[in-house]
Protein backbone atom coordinates (compact mmCIF):
# COMPACT_ATOMS: atom_id res chain seq x y z
CA UNK A 1 0.00 0.00 0.00
CA UNK A 2 1.58 3.34 -1.20
CA UNK A 3 0.81 6.29 1.72
CA UNK A 4 1.09 9.19 -1.45
CA UNK A 5 -1.93 9.80 0.19
CA UNK A 6 -0.71 11.40 3.42
CA UNK A 7 0.22 15.20 3.27
CA UNK A 8 3.91 14.65 2.70
CA UNK A 9 4.27 18.15 3.61
CA UNK A 10 3.52 17.22 7.27
CA UNK A 11 5.30 13.82 7.12
CA UNK A 12 8.56 14.12 8.93
CA UNK A 13 11.03 11.62 8.87
CA UNK A 14 13.31 13.01 11.75
CA UNK A 15 13.34 14.37 15.29
CA UNK A 16 12.82 18.32 15.29
CA UNK A 17 15.63 20.27 17.51
CA UNK A 18 15.74 24.08 17.43
CA UNK A 19 13.87 24.33 14.29
CA UNK A 20 15.51 21.61 12.44
CA UNK A 21 14.55 18.36 11.58
CA UNK A 22 17.01 15.13 11.76
CA UNK A 23 17.92 13.24 8.45
CA UNK A 24 17.06 9.39 8.59
CA UNK A 25 20.09 8.17 8.00
CA UNK A 26 22.48 5.61 9.79
CA UNK A 27 20.12 4.34 12.72
CA UNK A 28 16.53 4.40 11.76
CA UNK A 29 13.19 2.63 12.86
CA UNK A 30 10.13 1.80 11.06
CA UNK A 31 6.73 3.20 11.54
CA UNK A 32 3.99 0.68 10.68
CA UNK A 33 0.35 0.37 10.40
CA UNK A 34 -1.08 -1.63 13.09
CA UNK A 35 -3.71 -2.94 10.66
CA UNK A 36 -1.84 -4.36 7.76
CA UNK A 37 1.59 -4.38 9.26
CA UNK A 38 3.12 -2.13 6.48
CA UNK A 39 5.98 0.09 7.12
CA UNK A 40 4.59 3.89 6.27
CA UNK A 41 7.81 5.60 6.80
CA UNK A 42 11.78 5.16 8.39
CA UNK A 43 12.41 7.56 10.93
CA UNK A 44 16.03 9.02 12.38
CA UNK A 45 16.12 6.91 16.21
CA UNK A 46 17.13 10.18 18.46
CA UNK A 47 19.49 9.12 20.70
CA UNK A 48 20.54 10.58 24.77
CA UNK A 49 22.42 13.46 23.22
CA UNK A 50 20.09 14.42 20.52
CA UNK A 51 17.59 14.72 24.04
CA UNK A 52 20.19 16.53 25.00
CA UNK A 53 21.00 18.89 22.19
CA UNK A 54 16.99 19.33 22.37
CA UNK A 55 17.07 20.27 26.13
CA UNK A 56 19.91 22.82 25.66
CA UNK A 57 18.05 24.11 22.60
CA UNK A 58 15.00 24.68 24.60
CA UNK A 59 17.03 26.64 27.67
CA UNK A 60 18.63 29.08 25.17
CA UNK A 61 15.28 30.16 23.42
CA UNK A 62 12.83 30.18 26.68
CA UNK A 63 14.01 33.41 27.52
CA UNK A 64 13.29 35.53 24.85
CA UNK A 65 9.71 33.37 24.56
CA UNK A 66 9.55 34.41 28.04
CA UNK A 67 9.46 37.95 27.45
CA UNK A 68 6.82 38.00 25.15
CA UNK A 69 4.04 39.66 25.75
CA UNK A 70 0.79 37.02 26.62
CA UNK A 71 -0.67 39.00 23.65
CA UNK A 72 1.76 38.01 21.45
CA UNK A 73 1.69 34.37 22.45
CA UNK A 74 -1.90 33.95 22.59
CA UNK A 75 -2.06 35.64 18.57
CA UNK A 76 0.54 32.53 18.12
CA UNK A 77 -1.25 30.08 19.75
CA UNK A 78 -4.75 31.36 17.60
CA UNK A 79 -2.68 30.47 14.04
CA UNK A 80 -1.80 27.11 15.68
CA UNK A 81 -5.16 26.48 16.29
CA UNK A 82 -6.44 27.63 13.19
CA UNK A 83 -3.82 25.91 11.07
CA UNK A 84 -4.77 22.79 13.02
CA UNK A 85 -8.46 23.19 12.36
CA UNK A 86 -7.49 23.45 8.49
CA UNK A 87 -5.48 20.49 8.63
CA UNK A 88 -7.62 18.50 10.45
CA UNK A 89 -8.50 15.73 7.81
CA UNK A 90 -4.65 15.34 7.14
CA UNK A 91 -3.63 15.29 10.84
CA UNK A 92 -6.52 12.57 11.12
CA UNK A 93 -5.23 10.24 8.15
CA UNK A 94 -1.47 10.32 9.68
CA UNK A 95 -2.80 9.60 13.10
CA UNK A 96 -4.86 6.62 11.57
CA UNK A 97 -2.04 5.47 9.62
CA UNK A 98 -0.25 5.13 12.60
CA UNK A 99 -2.42 4.34 15.36
CA UNK A 100 -4.59 1.94 13.83
CA UNK A 101 -7.99 3.97 15.53
CA UNK A 102 -11.00 4.92 12.95
CA UNK A 103 -10.66 8.16 10.72
CA UNK A 104 -13.72 9.43 12.43
CA UNK A 105 -12.52 8.83 15.81
CA UNK A 106 -9.21 10.28 14.45
CA UNK A 107 -10.57 13.43 13.25
CA UNK A 108 -12.71 14.04 16.76
CA UNK A 109 -8.91 13.42 18.53
CA UNK A 110 -7.91 16.37 16.33
CA UNK A 111 -10.41 18.66 17.38
CA UNK A 112 -10.41 17.55 20.65
CA UNK A 113 -6.75 18.60 20.85
CA UNK A 114 -6.68 21.48 18.71
CA UNK A 115 -8.86 22.60 21.76
CA UNK A 116 -6.04 23.27 23.91
CA UNK A 117 -4.47 25.15 21.72
CA UNK A 118 -7.19 27.22 21.49
CA UNK A 119 -7.98 27.61 25.07
CA UNK A 120 -4.85 28.02 26.66
CA UNK A 121 -3.63 30.57 24.64
CA UNK A 122 -7.00 32.62 25.73
CA UNK A 123 -6.32 31.46 29.38
CA UNK A 124 -2.79 32.80 29.38
CA UNK A 125 -4.19 36.16 29.30
CA UNK A 126 -5.32 35.54 32.95
CA UNK A 127 -2.54 34.76 34.64
CA UNK A 128 -3.38 36.58 37.83
CA UNK A 129 -1.14 37.62 40.84
CA UNK A 130 -2.46 38.83 44.05
CA UNK A 131 -1.75 41.39 46.57
CA UNK A 132 -1.91 40.63 50.21
CA UNK A 133 -1.90 43.10 53.25
CA UNK A 134 1.62 43.33 54.39
CA UNK A 135 2.46 42.17 57.92
CA UNK A 136 3.75 45.79 59.02
CA UNK A 137 2.24 49.56 57.86
CA UNK A 138 5.53 49.73 56.37
CA UNK A 139 5.17 47.08 53.55
CA UNK A 140 3.20 45.48 50.86
CA UNK A 141 2.91 41.61 49.74
CA UNK A 142 2.52 41.48 45.87
CA UNK A 143 2.33 37.75 44.60
CA UNK A 144 3.23 37.05 40.72
CA UNK A 145 3.21 34.10 38.53
CA UNK A 146 6.18 32.97 36.32
CA UNK A 147 6.60 30.02 33.63
CA UNK A 148 8.07 27.35 35.51
CA UNK A 149 11.06 26.84 32.74
CA UNK A 150 12.03 24.44 30.75
CA UNK A 151 9.68 21.41 30.35
CA UNK A 152 10.08 17.77 29.42
CA UNK A 153 7.47 15.32 28.43
CA UNK A 154 6.60 11.67 27.49
CA UNK A 155 3.83 10.95 25.55
CA UNK A 156 1.55 7.86 24.68
CA UNK A 157 1.06 5.93 21.46
CA UNK A 158 -3.31 5.82 22.08
CA UNK A 159 -3.95 9.48 21.36
CA UNK A 160 -0.69 10.79 19.97
CA UNK A 161 -1.98 14.06 19.13
CA UNK A 162 -4.27 14.78 21.65
CA UNK A 163 -2.19 14.04 24.82
CA UNK A 164 0.61 16.09 23.34
CA UNK A 165 -1.15 19.14 22.82
CA UNK A 166 -2.95 19.91 25.75
CA UNK A 167 0.16 19.32 27.83
CA UNK A 168 2.45 21.54 25.17
CA UNK A 169 -0.59 23.97 24.55
CA UNK A 170 -0.19 24.88 28.38
CA UNK A 171 3.59 24.97 28.72
CA UNK A 172 4.06 27.14 25.66
CA UNK A 173 1.20 29.34 26.64
CA UNK A 174 2.47 29.85 29.73
CA UNK A 175 6.31 30.94 28.12
CA UNK A 176 7.73 27.80 29.01
CA UNK A 177 10.00 25.79 26.04
CA UNK A 178 9.00 22.15 25.59
CA UNK A 179 11.07 18.91 25.09
CA UNK A 180 8.60 16.06 23.96
CA UNK A 181 9.94 12.00 23.98
CA UNK A 182 6.88 11.05 21.32
CA UNK A 183 5.84 7.50 21.78
CA UNK A 184 8.12 5.04 19.11
CA UNK A 185 5.10 3.77 17.70
CA UNK A 186 3.18 6.89 16.59
CA UNK A 187 6.10 10.10 16.48
CA UNK A 188 4.57 11.18 13.05
CA UNK A 189 1.72 13.12 14.92
CA UNK A 190 3.97 14.91 17.15
CA UNK A 191 6.23 15.92 14.44
CA UNK A 192 2.48 17.21 12.38
CA UNK A 193 1.79 18.79 15.30
CA UNK A 194 5.75 20.25 15.86
CA UNK A 195 5.28 21.46 11.93
CA UNK A 196 2.27 23.51 12.36
CA UNK A 197 3.09 24.76 15.17
CA UNK A 198 6.71 26.71 13.07
CA UNK A 199 4.05 27.84 10.63
CA UNK A 200 1.91 29.68 13.45
CA UNK A 201 5.16 31.74 14.79
CA UNK A 202 6.37 29.21 17.55
CA UNK A 203 9.93 30.36 17.99
CA UNK A 204 13.02 27.70 16.90
CA UNK A 205 13.82 25.56 20.35
CA UNK A 206 10.41 26.56 22.28
CA UNK A 207 9.02 23.13 20.78
CA UNK A 208 11.13 20.32 20.46
CA UNK A 209 10.04 16.44 19.24
CA UNK A 210 12.46 13.70 19.90
CA UNK A 211 11.61 10.59 17.58
CA UNK A 212 13.10 7.46 18.76
CA UNK A 213 12.42 3.89 20.16
CA UNK A 214 15.26 4.31 22.68
CA UNK A 215 12.52 5.16 25.31
CA UNK A 216 14.82 4.18 28.50
CA UNK A 217 17.95 6.02 27.08
CA UNK A 218 16.08 9.49 26.51
CA UNK A 219 13.85 9.18 29.23
CA UNK A 220 16.30 9.37 31.60
CA UNK A 221 17.64 12.55 30.16
CA UNK A 222 14.95 14.41 29.81
CA UNK A 223 14.40 12.94 34.21
CA UNK A 224 17.91 13.84 35.18
CA UNK A 225 19.24 16.65 33.78
CA UNK A 226 19.21 20.36 35.66
CA UNK A 227 18.05 22.51 32.79
CA UNK A 228 14.60 20.53 32.91
CA UNK A 229 12.30 22.62 35.71
CA UNK A 230 9.33 19.89 35.08
CA UNK A 231 8.64 16.72 33.93
CA UNK A 232 4.97 15.56 32.98
CA UNK A 233 3.80 12.45 31.82
CA UNK A 234 1.07 10.08 30.75
CA UNK A 235 1.43 6.23 30.50
CA UNK A 236 0.99 3.96 32.85
CA UNK A 237 1.10 3.67 36.77
CA UNK A 238 4.06 1.12 36.72
CA UNK A 239 6.51 3.29 34.00
CA UNK A 240 5.32 6.94 35.87
CA UNK A 241 6.98 5.24 39.29
CA UNK A 242 10.22 5.21 37.60
CA UNK A 243 10.05 7.92 35.87
CA UNK A 244 8.96 9.88 39.65
CA UNK A 245 11.98 7.96 40.99
CA UNK A 246 14.64 9.25 38.25
CA UNK A 247 12.90 12.86 38.76
CA UNK A 248 13.37 13.41 42.34
CA UNK A 249 17.44 13.61 42.08
CA UNK A 250 17.26 16.84 40.83
CA UNK A 251 13.64 17.92 42.69
CA UNK A 252 11.56 17.99 39.24
CA UNK A 253 8.13 19.89 39.22
CA UNK A 254 6.10 16.55 37.84
CA UNK A 255 2.34 16.16 36.51
CA UNK A 256 1.24 12.33 36.30
CA UNK A 257 -1.73 11.33 34.46
CA UNK A 258 -1.27 7.06 35.22
CA UNK A 259 -3.30 4.13 34.81
CA UNK A 260 -6.72 3.22 35.70
CA UNK A 261 -9.55 0.78 36.25
CA UNK A 262 -12.80 2.75 35.59
CA UNK A 263 -16.27 1.50 37.32
CA UNK A 264 -19.22 1.82 35.28
CA UNK A 265 -22.71 1.30 37.62
CA UNK A 266 -25.76 0.91 36.77
CA UNK A 267 -28.62 0.89 39.39
CA UNK A 268 -31.78 -0.32 38.87
CA UNK A 269 -33.01 3.10 38.53
CA UNK A 270 -31.11 4.21 35.86
CA UNK A 271 -32.08 4.54 32.05
CA UNK A 272 -30.60 1.26 30.45
CA UNK A 273 -30.61 1.95 27.42
CA UNK A 274 -28.70 5.03 28.18
CA UNK A 275 -26.40 2.50 30.00
CA UNK A 276 -26.02 0.96 27.52
CA UNK A 277 -25.01 3.47 25.27
CA UNK A 278 -22.58 5.18 27.89
CA UNK A 279 -20.95 1.79 28.34
CA UNK A 280 -20.54 1.01 24.54
CA UNK A 281 -18.53 4.76 24.08
CA UNK A 282 -16.97 4.40 27.10
CA UNK A 283 -15.32 0.69 26.63
CA UNK A 284 -15.45 0.48 23.19
CA UNK A 285 -13.61 3.93 22.23
CA UNK A 286 -9.94 3.33 20.66
CA UNK A 287 -10.54 -0.27 20.85
CA UNK A 288 -10.86 -0.07 24.64
CA UNK A 289 -7.06 1.13 24.84
CA UNK A 290 -7.96 4.97 26.96
CA UNK A 291 -6.82 5.33 30.59
CA UNK A 292 -10.77 6.70 31.46
CA UNK A 293 -12.27 3.05 29.47
CA UNK A 294 -14.90 1.51 31.48
CA UNK A 295 -12.54 -1.29 32.65
CA UNK A 296 -15.46 -3.27 35.42
CA UNK A 297 -19.09 -2.69 34.60
CA UNK A 298 -21.20 -3.08 38.14
CA UNK A 299 -24.96 -3.78 37.46
CA UNK A 300 -27.69 -3.86 40.19
CA UNK A 301 -28.87 -7.24 40.54
CA UNK A 302 -31.86 -6.55 39.57
CA UNK A 303 -31.39 -5.44 36.14
CA UNK A 304 -28.14 -7.44 35.37
CA UNK A 305 -29.23 -10.02 33.15
CA UNK A 306 -31.38 -6.88 31.15
CA UNK A 307 -28.21 -5.15 30.72
CA UNK A 308 -25.83 -7.98 30.09
CA UNK A 309 -28.32 -9.30 27.00
CA UNK A 310 -28.78 -5.32 25.96
CA UNK A 311 -25.08 -4.44 26.47
CA UNK A 312 -23.98 -7.56 24.22
CA UNK A 313 -26.61 -6.81 21.42
CA UNK A 314 -25.23 -3.22 21.41
CA UNK A 315 -21.69 -4.38 21.62
CA UNK A 316 -21.91 -7.21 18.49
CA UNK A 317 -23.33 -4.44 16.00
CA UNK A 318 -19.64 -2.76 16.05
CA UNK A 319 -17.83 -2.94 13.01
CA UNK A 320 -14.34 -4.11 13.16
CA UNK A 321 -11.71 -3.39 10.48
CA UNK A 322 -8.99 -1.41 8.98
CA UNK A 323 -9.64 2.54 10.16
CA UNK A 324 -9.84 4.27 6.19
CA UNK A 325 -12.38 1.69 5.62
CA UNK A 326 -16.36 3.97 6.16
CA UNK A 327 -18.04 2.43 8.88
CA UNK A 328 -15.74 1.17 10.81
CA UNK A 329 -15.99 1.41 14.77
CA UNK A 330 -13.13 -0.49 15.80
CA UNK A 331 -9.46 -0.77 14.27
CA UNK A 332 -6.54 -2.74 15.71
CA UNK A 333 -5.03 -3.01 19.01
CA UNK A 334 -1.32 -1.11 18.77
CA UNK A 335 0.84 -4.09 18.33
CA UNK A 336 0.29 -8.27 18.64
CA UNK A 337 1.72 -7.89 22.37
CA UNK A 338 -1.35 -5.58 22.91
CA UNK A 339 -3.57 -8.22 21.68
CA UNK A 340 -2.06 -11.49 23.18
CA UNK A 341 -2.44 -9.58 26.75
CA UNK A 342 -6.05 -9.14 26.30
CA UNK A 343 -6.35 -12.72 25.01
CA UNK A 344 -5.01 -13.99 28.05
CA UNK A 345 -6.75 -11.82 30.20
CA UNK A 346 -10.10 -13.22 28.69
CA UNK A 347 -8.72 -16.77 28.83
CA UNK A 348 -8.08 -16.69 32.62
CA UNK A 349 -10.91 -15.63 33.38
CA UNK A 350 -12.81 -17.81 32.00
CA UNK A 351 -10.66 -20.38 33.62
CA UNK A 352 -11.76 -18.84 37.11
CA UNK A 353 -15.87 -18.81 36.28
CA UNK A 354 -16.40 -15.87 33.58
CA UNK A 355 -18.84 -16.30 30.79
CA UNK A 356 -18.19 -15.27 26.99
CA UNK A 357 -21.71 -13.70 25.39
CA UNK A 358 -19.70 -12.45 22.96
CA UNK A 359 -16.07 -12.38 21.08
CA UNK A 360 -13.36 -13.88 22.99
CA UNK A 361 -11.40 -15.02 20.21
CA UNK A 362 -8.66 -14.26 17.41
CA UNK A 363 -10.43 -12.49 14.24
CA UNK A 364 -9.38 -12.88 10.78
CA UNK A 365 -8.78 -9.50 9.61
CA UNK A 366 -5.15 -9.45 11.31
CA UNK A 367 -2.90 -9.96 14.17
CA UNK A 368 -3.54 -7.15 16.05
CA UNK A 369 -7.42 -7.17 15.94
CA UNK A 370 -9.42 -8.67 19.06
CA UNK A 371 -13.40 -8.62 18.28
CA UNK A 372 -15.52 -6.44 21.00
CA UNK A 373 -16.14 -8.92 23.53
CA UNK A 374 -18.38 -9.57 26.39
CA UNK A 375 -18.04 -11.37 30.21
CA UNK A 376 -20.40 -12.08 32.54
CA UNK A 377 -20.40 -13.50 35.92
CA UNK A 378 -16.65 -11.77 36.84
CA UNK A 379 -15.87 -11.74 40.49
CA UNK A 380 -13.83 -8.27 41.93
CA UNK A 381 -11.06 -11.05 42.55
CA UNK A 382 -10.31 -12.09 39.12
CA UNK A 383 -6.96 -10.99 37.24
CA UNK A 384 -9.27 -9.06 34.32
CA UNK A 385 -11.04 -7.28 37.38
CA UNK A 386 -7.38 -5.75 38.86
CA UNK A 387 -5.86 -4.88 36.04
CA UNK A 388 -6.11 -2.10 32.98
CA UNK A 389 -7.41 -4.56 30.52
CA UNK A 390 -6.03 -1.86 27.29
CA UNK A 391 -8.87 -3.79 24.82
CA UNK A 392 -12.31 -4.19 24.01
CA UNK A 393 -13.01 -6.34 26.37
CA UNK A 394 -15.98 -5.38 28.49
CA UNK A 395 -16.87 -7.29 32.41
CA UNK A 396 -19.73 -7.39 34.16
CA UNK A 397 -20.55 -8.50 37.55
CA UNK A 398 -23.36 -8.13 39.58
CA UNK A 399 -23.90 -5.83 43.02
CA UNK A 400 -26.63 -5.48 45.27
CA UNK A 401 -26.85 -2.39 47.42
CA UNK A 402 -25.27 1.02 46.93
CA UNK A 403 -22.67 0.21 49.68
CA UNK A 404 -21.95 -2.77 48.01
CA UNK A 405 -21.24 -0.78 44.29
CA UNK A 406 -19.41 2.09 45.85
CA UNK A 407 -17.01 -0.62 48.07
CA UNK A 408 -16.30 -2.33 44.96
CA UNK A 409 -15.62 0.53 42.70
CA UNK A 410 -13.47 1.36 45.07
CA UNK A 411 -11.32 -1.41 45.40
CA UNK A 412 -8.55 -0.59 43.22
CA UNK A 413 -5.16 1.53 43.48
CA UNK A 414 -5.86 3.69 40.89
CA UNK A 415 -8.71 6.16 40.94
CA UNK A 416 -8.57 7.77 37.46
CA UNK A 417 -12.68 8.37 36.25
CA UNK A 418 -16.34 6.79 36.96
CA UNK A 419 -19.38 6.35 35.24
CA UNK A 420 -22.16 5.65 36.94
CA UNK A 421 -26.46 5.82 36.02
CA UNK A 422 -28.93 6.83 38.25
CA UNK A 423 -31.79 9.05 38.41
CA UNK A 424 -32.09 9.21 42.52
CA UNK A 425 -30.86 12.89 42.81
CA UNK A 426 -30.16 12.08 46.40
CA UNK A 427 -28.17 9.15 45.15
CA UNK A 428 -26.32 10.82 42.25
CA UNK A 429 -24.76 13.26 45.08
CA UNK A 430 -23.88 10.19 47.56
CA UNK A 431 -22.32 7.85 44.92
CA UNK A 432 -20.47 10.99 42.93
CA UNK A 433 -19.14 12.07 46.36
CA UNK A 434 -18.15 8.81 47.70
CA UNK A 435 -15.83 7.21 44.36
CA UNK A 436 -12.12 7.48 45.03
CA UNK A 437 -11.42 9.47 41.51
CA UNK A 438 -10.62 12.15 39.93
CA UNK A 439 -13.66 12.41 37.63
CA UNK A 440 -16.75 10.78 37.39
CA UNK A 441 -19.28 10.93 34.31
CA UNK A 442 -23.03 10.66 35.88
CA UNK A 443 -25.45 9.70 33.13
CA UNK A 444 -22.97 10.98 30.39
CA UNK A 445 -19.93 9.33 29.21
CA UNK A 446 -18.59 12.58 28.16
CA UNK A 447 -16.00 13.78 30.47
CA UNK A 448 -13.17 14.57 28.47
CA UNK A 449 -12.82 18.39 27.60
CA UNK A 450 -10.65 21.20 27.46
CA UNK A 451 -12.75 23.31 29.93
CA UNK A 452 -12.60 20.71 32.21
CA UNK A 453 -9.86 19.32 34.81
CA UNK A 454 -8.35 16.28 34.07
CA UNK A 455 -7.03 13.81 36.07
CA UNK A 456 -6.92 10.85 38.92
CA UNK A 457 -6.28 10.22 42.76
CA UNK A 458 -4.24 7.43 44.35
CA UNK A 459 -1.56 5.66 42.02
CA UNK A 460 -3.47 7.63 38.96
CA UNK A 461 -1.12 10.30 38.87
CA UNK A 462 -0.95 13.98 40.49
CA UNK A 463 -1.98 17.29 38.70
CA UNK A 464 -4.38 18.53 36.54
CA UNK A 465 -4.47 19.20 31.90
CA UNK A 466 -7.29 20.99 30.89
CA UNK A 467 -9.33 24.10 32.81
CA UNK A 468 -8.01 26.86 34.50
CA UNK A 469 -6.35 24.64 37.22
CA UNK A 470 -3.95 23.03 34.13
CA UNK A 471 -2.22 25.90 33.47
CA UNK A 472 -0.61 26.33 37.40
CA UNK A 473 1.26 23.39 36.76
CA UNK A 474 3.42 25.01 34.36
CA UNK A 475 3.73 28.13 36.72
CA UNK A 476 5.29 29.02 39.64
CA UNK A 477 4.43 31.33 42.16
CA UNK A 478 6.60 34.43 43.72
CA UNK A 479 6.43 36.51 46.69
CA UNK A 480 7.52 39.93 46.61
CA UNK A 481 7.53 41.94 50.04
CA UNK A 482 8.04 45.69 49.26
CA UNK A 483 9.46 47.27 52.13
CA UNK A 484 10.33 50.65 53.11
CA UNK A 485 7.05 52.28 52.40
CA UNK A 486 7.06 54.29 55.25
CA UNK A 487 7.87 58.37 54.65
Amino acid sequence: MSYDHLNQDLIKTGSYINGEYLAPSGDVFDITNPANGEVICQLHNATAEDAKTAVAAAATAMPEWRAKSVRHRAKVMRRWFDLCTQHRADLAAILTAEQGKPLAEAAGEIAYGSSYLEWYGEEAKRVYGDTVPGASGNSRIVLIKQPVGVVAAITPWNFPNAMLARKVAAAVAAGCSFVVKAAGATPLSALALAELGAQAGVPPGIFNVLASNRSQEVGEVLTTDPRVAKFTFTGSTEVGKKLLAQCAATVKKTSMELGGNAPFIVFDDADIDEAVNGAIATKYRNAGQTCICTNRILAQRSIYHQFSERLAVAAAKLSMGEGTQPGVDIGPLINVEARDKVSDLVKTAVKEGAKITLGGTFSELGDNFYPPTVLIDVTPDMAISRTEIFGPVATIMPFDTEEDAIQLANDTDVGLSAYFYSRDIGRIWRVAEALEVGMVGINDPSISNEMAPFGGVKESGMGREGSKYGLDDYLEIKYLLMGGLSK
